[in-house]
């Protein structure tokens, strides 16, 4: 996507980009801000439905993360007074030059990791032991980091020494020991809320100063999967809270829809969208403590 969306934004701010959920506007001081929209992306694709709330769902979830998160890597957000066209979905951020890296950190053995593994009994040249399965917990947490891949492509899983050569030794040293800090303070959290956290990815920039600060949304149901811990079973997929529901609908034959036909997906019907806000209402809500308040 690259049109500016429509909010009511004054005249001075510049639409920067658009990304599957995230726009981006640069302020008259050269500040940043990040509006998460509604829209929800699947199988590459954005959707021509919306998800009620999810953009001040996301928000909320990230700036509570990075305040947690700030005794190991300080965050990009600046500020949280916004204009009321985004209110609640939006955060002033600081400019930085972003690592061309997508930094995950797996916990749990599932996604492209699993189809890896079953391949080469490896995730991004991590050597795993024998027997794994869907959801098998991991000896210790490893770092599997992507290429970050233009709007509709895969990102691409690399190896450590892939990221050494991209962007330098200490650089890729220091992300991928905060991509672990992070995923391990994060699953620590979340265990004692009863959710599993299966793995995450994270995004770093560099200040001028060199400094590596934790960047975009952290730790929501879109770039992490949370699992109920009482239900959790390895040996088949495990239920999420994120857009299962969403990918499950897509490729029932209620849809009508096929993945390799270059198509665009169809609309959701009603209760797809119902249950998919649910879910993220539900990890905001078991993870803070707090209770999810609808716009309006």
């Amino acid at each position: 996507m690259s049109a500016a969306p429509s909010y009511d934004l004054p005249a001075d701010y510049q639409h920067v980009y658009s990304g599957k959920v995230r726009d981006l506007y640069r302020r008259p001081d050269g500040l940043l801000l990040f509006v998460a929209s509604d829209r929800i992306s699947a199988y590459d694709w954005v959707l021509p439905t919306e998800i009620p709330d999810k953009g001040r769902i996301l928000t909320a979830l990230s700036l509570w993360w990075f305040e947690r998160l700030a005794h190991l890597v300080p965050s990009h957000v600046r500020s949280t007074a916004v204009p009321g066209a985004v209110a609640g979905r939006a955060m002033v951020c600081e400019r930085l030059e972003m690592f061309p890296v997508e930094c995950v950190a797996r916990g749990y053995l599932t996604g492209s990791g699993l189809a890896e593994y079953a391949a080469s009994g490896a995730v991004c040249g991590v050597g795993l032991p024998p027997g794994l399965t869907d959801g098998s917990r991991l000896p210790k947490a490893i770092f599997t980091p992507a290429t970050k891949a233009a709007l509709g492509d895969h990102d691409e899983n690399v190896t450590f020494d892939e990221v050494v050569v991209s962007i330098g030794q200490e650089e890729a040293t220091t992300l991928r020991r905060l991509t672990l800090a992070v995923y391990q303070e994060a699953a620590r959290t979340a265990a004692a809320r009863g959710l599993v956290l299966a793995d995450t990815k994270l995004e770093f920039g560099q200040r001028a100063d060199g400094t590596i600060v934790l960047a975009d949304e952290v730790l929501t149901p879109d770039s992490s999967r949370y699992w109920d811990a009482a239900a959790w079973s390895p040996g088949g997929p495990q239920a999420s809270f994120d857009k299962q529901y969403v990918r499950d609908w897509l490729t029932s034959p209620a849809s009508g829809w096929d993945r390799t036909s270059g198509e665009a997906p169809p609309p959701l019907p009603d209760e797809v969208v119902e249950r998919t806000r649910a879910k993220y209402v539900e990890a905001y809500e078991r993870l803070t403590g707090n209770t999810f308040r609808a716009a309006g």
